[in-house]
């Protein structure tokens, strides 16, 4: 981030003089992993972070947690109150919300698990019965699904009922009755599509996917050769349960790089 120590000593007068105003137009103008990096930094004490945090809508908020180290997540997690918690863990994605608690203490773990949706804690389940190195370990289960006979018009009802709580929207996964994956479509082929268009006719049945139990690596290797920015994960019976996007990869690629 360009400015840091500049946006840092700004901030640091603006807490001095007591202007939350002014600080949150500094902030609304950041990039979140810039605000995060300011809120990584040694310059604030603990209880001003927590001051800074808290100026942030929940929906940037979220944005920046995930951005956060261990030990700023830890020290807010223990300052939230439980209605605070469970207002950001319903901003969170699933695998974001895994990860986390992949770092934390048994205590914290235990307070996160308890305020998470009854839907989310489900998935965060599941997903950590996974192996660590697995495919199925950093997956997350928010993408859109659709049926084939849908039409275009239902197809942009369903993502725009969904779309804001899905990982992506720019490809969608096609389903059948039993949830096995029988196709994929772009949205951008669904934009330039009649609105009387089926999925089915539109979309490609010809896809790759990976199964959970696939190693992280293979996962990389697929990414890297395609270039793609989402595969979808079955189980072994072929049925769809989550995506893998190029956000969750890369830190296995960069562990891949390092180790090579």
């Amino acid at each position: 981030m360009e400015n840091k120590d500049f946006f840092i000593t700004r901030i640091g007068e603006l807490i001095t003089e007591k202007k939350p105003g002014e600080i949150l137009e500094i902030l609304l103008s950041l990039h979140p992993q810039d605000i995060a990096e300011i809120l990584n930094s040694d310059y604030f004490e603990q209880k001003q972070k927590n001051v800074l945090f808290r100026l942030l809508k929940k929906d940037l908020a979220a944005q920046v947690f995930v951005e956060l180290d261990n030990e700023m997540q830890e020290s807010l997690i223990k300052g939230f109150t439980d209605s605070e918690l469970n207002s950001m863990l319903e901003e969170l994605f699933v695998d974001d919300t895994v990860d986390i608690i992949e770092e934390m203490p048994a205590s914290v773990v235990k307070r996160i698990l308890k305020n998470c949706p009854k839907d989310m804690r489900g998935d965060i389940n599941n997903i950590l019965a996974f192996g660590s190195d697995t495919a199925g370990s950093i997956m997350t289960p928010e993408y859109i699904a659709l049926k084939s006979e849908m039409t275009v018009k239902e197809a942009f009802k369903r993502i725009r009922m969904e779309g804001l709580d899905s990982e992506t929207v720019y490809t969608c996964y096609v389903i059948d009755a039993q949830r096995k994956l029988i196709g994929v479509v772009p949205l951008r082929t669904l934009i330039c599509a009649d609105d009387d268009a089926t999925v089915g006719e539109l979309m490609q049945d010809d896809v790759l996917s990976v199964n959970t139990l696939d190693d992280q690596e293979e996962v990389a290797n697929i990414f890297k050769k395609y270039n793609w920015m989402a595969l979808p994960v079955t189980d072994k019976e072929g049925r769809m349960v989550g995506i893998i996007t190029v956000d969750d990869i890369v830190d296995v690629i960069e562990q891949e790089t390092t180790e090579d």
